[in-house]
């Protein structure tokens, strides 16, 4: 996992610091554009918002990662002086982060780059679903050295920050709204994004 994580960490840094816009990284990483499809795995906005044609969807995990809300949006759920706070995946051994598949076909690589272009690198990753089977697949994910990261702070602090922020997509308390309520749909526990969801009322007036 780690080789394939650095390997596009070298690619950014041939182009510089890795900024907001990871488009033009994201481009490089050619894994899989001979395919005729390959699975995509959510863990964010992903799950309840999957804007772009798929062949299938199926609930599914990945190992030695943990879900987030260190990640600033500038371009979706907040502003530039005035970024939200979105999930990204930090890794964590023996970690399982839940979440949902999407089969797609590599046509789709553009517009889920441009998407996810606020400091999200296109990794490949080994995807398992709930019958036991698994894939190598793709995921998303804004590591430390993007100059979007915000990095830790505690639950309340999160919940303040969203309540406050509010982007192009709409209200931040609704991007964590929404992924608390499809884990719960999915059956599946998180206790920084339901914690986070908990002191989110305190701050909403």
């Amino acid at each position: 996992m780690w080789g394939r994580v650095f390997s596009v960490k070298a690619a950014a840094l041939k182009l510089g610091t890795m900024s907001h816009n990871t488009v033009d990284i994201n481009r490089q990483m050619n894994r899989f554009d001979t395919h005729a499809s390959v699975w995509l795995f959510g863990y964010g906005s992903l799950i309840f918002k999957a804007d772009f044609p798929f062949l299938e969807r199926r609930p599914a995990h990945i190992g030695g990662w943990t879900r987030r809300f260190w990640q600033g949006s500038h371009d979706h759920r907040g502003t530039e002086t005035a970024p939200g706070r979105v999930v990204t995946l930090v890794p964590e051994p023996g970690a399982v982060c839940h979440g949902m598949a999407y089969l797609v076909t590599p046509e789709e690589f553009a517009h889920l780059d441009y998407r996810e272009k606020n400091g999200y690198l296109r990794l490949a990753t080994d995807i398992h679903f709930e019958d036991g089977s698994s894939t190598e697949g793709l995921v998303y994910i804004a590591t430390h050295e993007n100059a979007a990261y915000l990095g830790p702070a505690s639950e309340r602090d999160i919940a303040r920050q969203i309540a406050a922020s509010c982007g192009p997509s709409g209200p931040n308390s609704e991007y964590l709204l929404e992924l608390a309520k499809a884990l719960r749909e999915l059956g599946k526990f998180d206790a920084h994004v339901f914690e986070i969801e908990r002191h989110l009322g305190a701050f909403m007036v």
